[in-house]
């Protein structure tokens, strides 16, 4: 999709787009601070890329606060939405060519793989951290340069992937609702498949869940790709341990995980296929706007809860954060600059917030009083996905290597080969760390 939002542009948003905003208004606590000085190039124009939805509201108002952008200022901007998989590649064109988009909106530590080719936006980090109650720490791993004051893109917000579950058919399974413990959590699988209503998580390449679900293996059972010093620290038993869980997870599970893309485990829980799952909140707002009155039922007997701790400390869940960047090469970085401000002010960021039903949690702590936070306690959940210590690359330096190992899904495919009995967890482990020490020297 490439909408151009121009002055005389209309937008009309279907019903039922913007279900969470029309939430009572809730005041965001906001500082008096000076905002930085950007006096956009005469003549600018801008082109935005970034992902493209998984709920129709995340395009819908981008959309309409972009317009609003354009109204204030006179200045065109057109947005390409990508699909999720194929946002490496354009992010990468973009950069290695010197051509594209004035703001480049990537994921995590794109910011990092491609430092040397951004412009740094510390004015505006600073100025919305002091003006929004300060930044979440994901929000810092991803924006600044490591153990530096100097922030390289904007976090605008952040997707984690917590349980998602059929309290029904948990309690038909014998639990009153996700246990804590990991040898709990294996038996509560095992229970869901002996009922008929097996769980599901992907070791295949799908954006976002698979990482997700390899990292939360790997974290719950106290292992780390590299130590603080960014040097590879897979070898450990601990990560044998979440490699021998990996399997026996695996065969609780319904056929075909290991094929699915980012949308089949949605499909396949709103499709009465699976009891659990993890995702983001798009699988609830699916079902609570859905104007089929057994779509409505079965987001009632949804709940969310965070994954099994295990040996971490805290949810051993990250969150899938969209960082916007402003490249060298574009000839409007003072209106590229803006825009990024403007789309983050809460006018406009609370709104596109609450409409998404938090989908992309707040890296800016005001925003954690919005509304939406206390409209529904199943969203609870997802209030904090950017408090957390764990990060791609965790617990090193975010750097090109860790988001090259990403990229690779040198720990997705780690996991994958031992689930499939394709190799021994000792073989696949051996053969991650020498991937990972490709990226690591």
């Amino acid at each position: 999709m490439r909408p151009i939002i121009g002055r005389r542009q209309t937008m009309g948003l279907a019903a039922g787009m913007l279900a969470g905003a029309a939430l009572p208004a809730r005041a965001i606590p906001v500082a008096d601070v000076p905002a930085p000085r950007l006096v956009p190039e005469p003549g600018a124009r801008l082109r935005v890329l970034r992902p493209a939805k998984y709920i129709d509201p995340d395009e819908a108002i981008f959309n309409q606060n972009t317009r609003r952008f354009t109204e204030q200022t006179g200045i065109e901007v057109r947005i390409d939405y990508v699909n999720w998989p194929d946002m490496p590649v354009q992010v990468a064109v973009a950069f290695n060519t010197g051509k594209g988009a004035d703001v480049l909106i990537g994921f995590g530590a794109d910011a990092h793989i491609y430092a040397d080719k951004l412009l740094e936006v510390t004015d505006l980090a600073e100025y919305l951290g002091a003006r929004y109650g300060g930044w979440y720490d994901l929000a810092r791993v991803y924006g600044q340069r490591w153990r530096s004051s100097a922030w390289l893109g904007l976090p605008m917000g952040g997707t984690t992937g917590p349980a998602v579950y059929r309290r029904s058919w948990v309690k038909a399974a014998g639990f009153d609702g996700i246990p804590n413990d990991l040898g709990e959590f294996l038996r509560l699988c095992q229970a869901l498949k002996r009922i008929g209503h097996p769980c599901g998580f992907p070791l295949s390449h799908a954006p976002g869940d698979a990482p997700g679900y390899a990292n939360w293996l790997l974290w719950s059972h106290g292992g780390r790709l590299v130590d603080e010093a960014g040097k590879v620290a897979l070898d450990t038993p601990e990560t044998l341990r979440a490699l021998d869980y990996a399997r026996a997870m695996q065969e609780t599970m319904i056929p075909g995980t290991m094929g699915w893309s980012g949308v089949s485990n949605n499909r396949a829980f709103i499709g009465g296929e699976i009891g659990l799952t993890q995702n983001g909140v798009s699988v609830y707002y699916s079902l609570k706007t859905s104007t089929d009155p057994a779509q409505n039922a079965l987001a009632a007997d949804t709940g969310h809860a965070e994954m099994p701790h295990g040996a971490a400390g805290k949810a051993p869940e990250t969150a899938l954060t969209l960082v916007g960047m402003v490249p060298r090469y574009t000839p409007a970085p003072n209106a590229a600059k803006a825009y990024l401000r403007f789309m983050m002010e809460a006018e406009q960021y609370d709104p596109w917030l609450t409409g998404c039903l938090g989908y992309w949690s707040q890296p800016l702590k005001a925003y954690g009083e919005s509304a939406v936070w206390s409209s529904d306690p199943k969203l609870a959940v997802y209030r904090d996905a950017m408090d957390t210590p764990f990060y791609e690359g965790y617990a090193g330096p975010i750097t090109p290597a860790a988001g090259a190992v990403a990229e690779n899904w040198v720990l997705v495919d780690m996991f994958a080969r031992v689930a499939t009995g394709e190799a021994r967890p000792a073989d696949s482990l051996r053969d991650a760390v020498r991937a990972a020490r490709r990226w690591y020297r």
